[in-house]
């Protein structure tokens, strides 16, 4: 029996995402996950508190970056919102308009939950490889573990 054609998710679809959703769009497919609950916004708050003085603003570290809560960024077909990202700013020297982001970051975090786990560890962080996103770190608030990837050439 053939398979039936799937609907291939389009922007459009990301508008009709409850606001109390993040509607993200995986190979074609809307992916609606829940915002981040307390202990997610605990680690996403406490990181970003830690991250930002000695990267962005260089108070003991090496600044020169910009790091965003939550950013919509747009890979080509795919809109991944992780929960931080961070761009060099030689790379990112002008913002965007909206808030859209189309250049690849430098950097992305995603501390899981139970609803997005699978979705983090395998689809997103393929296509963060992908992009050429260089360091990806996967937060477990519930293991309290920080698993940090770089990414490799071949060559």
């Amino acid at each position: 029996m053939p398979k039936s054609a799937e609907k291939t998710a389009t922007y459009e679809d990301i508008y009709r995402v409850p606001e109390n959703m993040i509607g993200e769009i995986i190979e074609g497919e809307l992916i609606v996950t829940p915002r981040r609950m307390r202990r997610r916004l605990q680690v996403a708050s406490f990181l970003e508190g830690e991250l930002v003085p000695p990267y962005r603003f260089g108070r003991g570290g090496p600044g020169g970056w910009v790091i965003y809560d939550e950013p919509e960024i747009h890979l080509g077909k795919d809109v991944l919102v992780p929960d931080l990202a961070g761009w060099k700013e030689e790379r990112l020297s002008t913002l965007p308009d909206e808030h859209r982001f189309t250049v690849s970051p430098d950097w992305v975090c995603e501390i899981l939950s139970p609803s997005t786990a699978r979705i983090d560890r395998i689809r997103k962080m393929s296509i963060y490889a992908l992009h050429e996103v260089q360091y990806a770190w996967i937060i477990d608030p519930s293991l309290m573990t920080l698993e940090v990837f770089q990414l490799k050439s071949s060559n």
